[in-house]
């Protein structure tokens, strides 16, 4: 066995523990932006303004057979 070289343990310090939270944070939420715009731009549906119903087409004088 390793002979201990000293009482203290090793622990990450207060600055270390803060910036790989905020790391994490950042991470998931690029992680969550990414999902977000890939789903969006997958079912993204291009805006069509509305046209005008074509006018319907209406003979001037009836067919012969009709009687």
């Amino acid at each position: 066995m390793c002979p201990m070289q000293g009482n203290k343990e090793a622990l990450m310090s207060l600055t270390t523990t803060v910036v790989l939270l905020i790391i994490g944070w950042l991470a998931v939420a690029a992680a969550m932006l990414w999902g977000v715009l890939r789903i969006t731009r997958r079912h993204h549906h291009a805006y069509r303004t509305p046209q005008a119903p074509a006018p319907e087409h209406k003979p001037e004088q009836p067919h012969a057979s009709a009687h």
